[in-house]
């Protein structure tokens, strides 16, 4: 990538930023819809995570919860990365 195209691109988003700022300040019902998204980017992740775990540890033999604390983690860690990259691409 060349310096001109990278200094495009921050120009690019820079101006996003300004234009975001320009709206004004957010109102209540902007935040609770802001917080709500949040939340379910997060939380979906994990109880998906854990159905399928426990789907999973039902299908094999014998008592396990491997598979259902495994895809919780995973969940956790798929929730965290949507909410970082969400609130990234809004600032």
């Amino acid at each position: 990538m060349t310096d001109r195209d990278e200094l495009v691109r921050s120009v690019r988003r820079d101006a996003k930023r300004l234009a975001r700022h320009e709206r004004g300040r957010p109102t209540l019902i902007g935040l609770a819809l802001y917080g709500g998204t949040l939340g379910l980017l997060f939380v979906v992740p994990i109880v998906g995570g854990a159905y399928l775990g426990r789907w999973l540890d039902s299908a094999l033999a014998g008592y396990s919860v491997r598979w259902t604390i495994s895809l919780i983690l995973l969940g956790i860690g798929l929730g965290a990365y949507n909410v970082y990259r969400f609130v990234r691409d809004r600032l």
